[in-house]
């Protein structure tokens, strides 16, 4: 079995929130830590914010079945957690910032692609319970959604003709650093279709400051 380490090594929490997962009875199947990252980043990057209620018990039981009332209690320090990340990434997204995405670094033998293939099955699957995002059906979604969804086996896409066709056109990610770099950039790019930033207005001219002269055509005359 190989050992991870790296990049999810690098950050207290992911550690925090695995101690909190262990804590579940036996029988459940939760989502591991990676693909808790990208699921979270699946859920903020619907058009519509996604009450905590409705997500955060889909970490413990992923097929989004009701969870009982004594396991949802028993639950409340991971879903403590899993809303401190969840604020760490929904203020990374709201300012386009760099994250760094909770991915295992493996030895040589594992592939980019396996590497974040945890991470990415995380995120199709809040896209699977929330499908507002993929409702908006912009063209700007098929470049972002292709150079995630390339880590999935083409058989598993094969409904899916217009996202193979992109996947087709995108090199293979060259390293781990690489392919990590493509999460952070596709999410940002989603985000600008179903979270786009309002640009702040220009601020009001100062009292008794003369306006700026304009040209018939409205616009400010250019300069001779």
């Amino acid at each position: 079995m190989n050992t991870p380490s790296g990049p999810i090594d690098d950050d207290p929490l992911p550690a925090r929130i695995q101690d909190a997962l262990d804590q579940l009875p036996a029988a459940t199947e939760p989502q591991d830590v990676s693909m808790i990252d990208g699921f979270i980043c699946g859920v903020l990057l619907q058009p519509e914010p996604i009450v905590a209620t409705r997500w955060q018990p889909m970490v413990i039981d992923p097929q989004g079945q009701p969870v009982a009332a004594g396991l949802l209690a028993r639950s409340r320090p991971l879903f403590d957690l899993l809303a401190q990340r969840h604020a760490e990434l929904d203020a990374a997204i709201g300012g386009r910032q760099w994250f760094d995405p909770w991915v295992y670094e493996f030895d040589d033998a594992v592939s980019p692609s396996d590497s974040v293939l945890p991470w990415v099955a995380g995120f199709a699957l809040a896209l699977e319970h929330f499908p507002r995002l993929m409702a908006l059906e912009s063209p700007e979604l098929l470049e972002p959604l292709a150079l995630l969804y390339r880590h999935f086996d083409p058989d598993d896409l094969e409904d899916a003709e217009a996202l193979l066709e992109q996947i087709e056109e995108i090199e293979p990610a060259a390293d781990l650093a690489e392919a990590v770099e493509d999460l952070v950039r596709s999410v940002m790019l989603l985000a600008d279709v179903s979270r786009p930033q309002i640009l702040a207005r220009p601020s009001a001219r100062p009292a008794g400051t003369p306006a700026r002269p304009r040209s018939r055509s409205g616009n400010p005359p250019k300069r001779r």
